[in-house]
């Protein structure tokens, strides 16, 4: 980023009260180009041109003092050219939700990586829990001229209308099919959210449990919270497990979602109301981590007192003590499917296509079997 200039001498600039030469002022030119103008205010041409394109990242008196340059010397910005620019830029933007969630961060390195590997420029854009990721998306595409897109994670339920008004391929990586929306009008990467939280669940069961409290997603979520929370759901009703309302915990709303933080506080709370249970199955290995913490502060052990299981498959939850039960996501595998998938579409091999990984229950220390 050009180097921002805020001091001048000389004259004052009409109602900036920034200072420049009079020399500067009282040239006259027939044709004036970005060049002159940033010589006239004493500043970079990138400068120059955050000003013409309305960019935030400027000095609002740098801008003002530029614009009053440009009206005066009826300076006309290259439109063509500009534009000719950024229909050649080339940029991939991933858009993630739940960026504290550390099962997406190996993810993000592969994503840089191949997409870097294929000379375009990676976009990192964080989206927050409260935000709409196509409306993100479609001033991000505007700004970097994207040539494709990646959303991971997140509540993604959006009409079809709302994501035709996206003009470049796209990826909903960890999202799965959408109900309601033609599959041939997105592409996707995901494990079978229901089958594996089904898988989960009905290993707890056979290890003699009964009552099973389940930190879930929130109320309204409409993505793989829902999905996972049906698969819970499923696993009891096969079982004849009565479902207990109360022991399905959701996430709090004022919190980080999906964050280790959420899953203690829930515990915690779930420990404090005196409710039965034999055992935590979390939707999410950090909400999994923060639940063994907040088992632990009750003066409790795991799994003698309690039975933990999560959902991801984190790499820190082989080196927790005792060692995390949980159902591992094929990380890499989709990371990459991801991005060749994203590639193809955008090379117009295909219209789209839809990856469903297997998952691996991976039997940690956790859990507890009770005998009958």
């Amino acid at each position: 980023m050009a180097a921002r200039s805020d001091t001048f001498v000389g004259s004052a600039v009409p109602e900036t009260g920034i200072q420049i030469s009079e020399e500067k002022w009282g040239r006259q030119m027939e044709s004036i180009t970005i060049k002159d103008v940033a010589r006239l205010c004493g500043v970079g041409v990138s400068t120059v041109s955050r000003a013409i394109n309305d960019h935030p990242d400027i000095n609002p008196e740098t801008k003002e003092m530029i614009m009053q340059v440009i009206k005066e010397h009826n300076y006309v910005p290259n439109n063509s050219a500009r534009n000719l620019k950024r229909s050649e830029a080339r940029a991939i933007a991933v858009l993630i939700k739940g960026i504290s969630n550390p099962f997406f961060s190996k993810m993000i390195k592969i994503f840089e990586k191949e997409i870097q590997k294929k000379h375009y420029a990676f976009v990192l854009q964080h989206v927050d829990d409260k935000q709409d990721e196509i409306d993100v998306a479609i001033e991000l595409e505007k700004e970097k001229r994207l040539n494709g897109i990646v959303f991971l994670g997140g509540f993604f339920s959006h009409s079809e209308e709302k994501l035709k008004q996206l003009s470049v391929p796209f990826v909903l990586s960890t999202i799965g099919l959408l109900e309601n929306i033609n599959k041939q009008n997105y592409s996707s990467v995901s494990v079978d959210d229901v089958k594996e939280s089904f898988r989960m669940t009905e290993y707890l069961i056979q290890n003699g449990h009964r009552k099973i409290a389940l930190l879930a997603s929130s109320e309204d979520d409409e993505s793989i919270g829902r999905l996972r929370l049906e698969g819970y759901q499923k696993a009891m009703a096969q079982y004849g497990i009565p479902l207990d309302p109360e022991l399905i915990c959701p996430m709090k709303t004022d919190m980080e979602t999906y964050s280790m933080e959420n899953g203690y506080e829930v515990t915690r709370e779930l420990l404090e109301s005196g409710k039965e249970f034999t055992a935590v199955y979390a939707i999410s290995d950090s909400m999994a981590i923060g639940a063994c913490r907040a088992i632990a502060d009750a003066g409790k052990k795991i799994p003698e007192d309690y039975s933990v299981a999560g959902f991801d498959g984190l790499e820190l939850g082989k080196y927790y003590i005792p060692a995390l039960t949980s159902l591992r996501q094929p990380v890499e595998e989709m990371a990459e499917a991801t991005i060749r998938i994203l590639f193809d579409v955008m090379k117009k091999k295909k219209a789209s296509e839809h990856r469903v990984f297997e998952g691996q229950l991976i039997a940690g220390e956790s859990v507890k079997k009770i005998e009958a």
